[in-house]
Parts: C-alpha cells; structure tokens; sequence
C-alpha cells in the first residue's frame, strides 16, 4: 500500500484556465473532454424568482429527500441527505470514526484521500480490494474513477458488516452509478449502518454548477450530518433543478441510451487512431499506454484537453464530445496524431 496524507488541494480536471496555460498556442475555444460531466444537460428551465430571493422552505429539502430516495433506491427519505455536492460531505463523512487507518482502493479520485487526511487518519492508498478489511474508514469508488471497474454488491455488503463490527465505516462514492449497473449498488442497504453511499446530481444530469449531492446512510448518521450542514444547505435553484430531474425517469433512461451510443462511437474513434481503450464507464473513457504523454500534448496543441495523472503518466481519461462539430474536431485531431506517427510513439 502506498501511504498518502496530502491535505493541500490536488489537480483535478475541468480548468480551461489550465488548458490556456498548458497550451497558450491552442485553437480557441477550448474543447474540454477532461471531466465525467454528461455534455447533455438536463433541460433549462425558468427558475420562480423566490428560488433566488428567498430562503429555501424546509420542506423543499425534505420533499428533494423523498425524490432522490426514490431515484437512488434508498429505503426512505430519512437515509437520505441532500448536500450542496459531494465535495463538502467528504471530510464530514471522514470524520463519523474516530482518527485510525483510512484505505482508500485505488488509484481513484484523490479527494477521499485528502478528506480523510483532514478529518486526522492516516491514510493508504491500496490496490487490492482485500486490504480495505483492515482499515477503520475504506473507501471504493464504484464505478471506479478513472478506469471503471465495479465492485460487487455482495463484496462490498460483507466488508460494510466486517468494518461496522469493529466499529470502522465503509464509504462508496457511486458518483457514476446513474450510469453503471445499479443492481450493484447499496444504496438500498444503507439502513443496517456501518455504510455511507454517496450520490452526484451534477456529472449525469450535465448541471455541475448547480453543486447538489447525496449522502445516503443510516438514519442517526443521517442526523449527524444534516445537523453538521444546518439548515438552508441546498440552494434554491439547486433545489429546483434536484426536485424536477430526479424525478424525470424518461429523461434518464433516454439519456443513458444516448450515453451508450456516444461511447462506441467515442471507442470507435480512438480504435480508428490506433488507441484502445481499456475501460470507464459511458461518461469517459480510460486509456493506459506508453504514449499517454505524447496523446495529451498533441490533443492539447490542438485545443482539445483530457485528463491526465501525474503519478500515472500512462493513463488518460477522456469525456464525451457534446456536438457534431466536435466529434469532427476530436476525429481531426486523432487523425493528425496517428498520420505523424503518434500511435507508434
């Protein structure tokens, strides 16, 4: 295992200030594939002013509760607490056990590290789901992130009961699962305790800027966090956007077909440069080989940014181009790399 403990902020995708600055040269405007986000949104809709200009009734939020409760599959409103994202609630959730041994299975998103390090634990990056059983507070991303690997839900209830024994906490982020296989998620099981599952609003509905996420968990954590949040949490608009999307199930089910079709032909296109891509989900793609760097810097001299990983210089992640004009700039681009030898680099 790999021990870790940074708390200063790491590098994450989505800055087109970093692009421009990476690649001052770069063609304007910046196609930005180096998030999760769905290029899709959720419909716009007239928000009422009093989203605005008042503060938010309580029974919104509670109303938001039962809505996603219903989404996600939790048992009932009363596991379910709305956030504004699931940024805030990491070290929160860290925080439920006392300072010991925090695992994180990776590599994954870097932000449960730090949130844990914050909270006071001493954490560890492992990469063999076995080593969660010996940490106080574990933590599996599932679907994974970057790679997209799942987690079976028998697995991951048998460590949740093990950990709850002995008074740890197991936490799985399902930031993806709108678009994974959700008879692998535990939001349904949250109710025996010893287990917190997070939800994100912004990646699957495309609405990041709204700042809206889930902790869903036993009913006295549920009260130990909504109480750590106050009152007022949600945003109004954030609120509106919660009630009418979460609720929308033929959006969704539409959307993950859209989702489904994007990614073959996202692979396609990568295969048709000479890349395979070794896993994600159907909200990005994951690539690990020795010309990582290589991709990144051609892709970047071309305004386009994905992701890449500083302590994994041979993995890249990329997201879904939204429009018909660039899929044709990304195919471009690729082109260009595979006609100057780049997939042989």
């Amino acid at each position: 295992m790999a021990l870790l403990g940074e708390v200063k902020p790491v590098e994450h995708g989505g800055s087109i200030e970093t692009a421009r600055r990476l690649f001052p040269n770069a063609p304007e405007p910046i196609l930005d594939l180096s998030t999760g986000i769905n290029p899709h949104s959720y419909p716009f809709f007239e928000l009422p002013a009093t989203a605005l200009t008042r503060l938010p009734e309580p029974g919104a939020a509670r109303k938001l509760a039962e809505v996603a409760a219903a989404a996600y599959g939790a048992p009932s409103a009363v596991h379910v607490v709305p956030a504004p994202g699931t940024q805030i609630l990491l070290p929160r959730v860290a925080s439920l056990v006392k300072p010991g041994s925090a695992i994180v299975l990776g590599p994954t998103y870097q932000e449960h590290a730090r949130a844990a390090a914050i909270a006071g634990h001493a954490v560890a990056e492992a990469a063999e789901f076995d080593a969660l059983a010996d940490a106080d507070l574990a933590v599996a991303v599932n679907p994974n992130n970057p790679d997209g690997r799942i987690f079976s839900r028998e697995k991951l209830l048998d460590l949740a009961a093990h950990l709850k024994k002995k008074g740890g906490l197991l936490v799985v982020d399902e930031a993806f699962m709108d678009v994974g296989p959700r008879e692998e998620s535990l939001a349904g099981d949250v109710g025996a305790g010893g287990l917190v599952v997070l939800r994100s609003f912004g990646k699957f509905f495309g609405l990041a800027g709204i700042r809206l996420g889930f902790a869903l968990a036993d009913g006295k954590t549920v009260s130990t966090l909504s109480s750590q949040l106050g009152p007022w949490s949600v945003a109004g608009p954030a609120l509106d956007y919660g009630l009418k999307a979460l609720a929308d199930m033929a959006w969704q089910d539409a959307m993950r077909a859209r989702l489904t079709d994007a990614t073959e032909r996202l692979d396609a296109l990568f295969s048709s440069a000479g890349v395979t891509v070794k896993g994600g989900t159907s909200l990005f793609r994951h690539i690990d080989r020795a010309s990582a760097a290589d991709l990144f810097q051609a892709l970047g001299r071309q305004g386009i940014l994905v992701r890449r990983f500083a302590d994994r210089p041979r993995q890249l992640r990329c997201g879904l181009p939204g429009s018909e004009a660039e899929w044709l700039r990304l195919e471009a681009a690729l082109n260009t790399w595979r006609n100057e030898g780049g997939p042989h680099s």
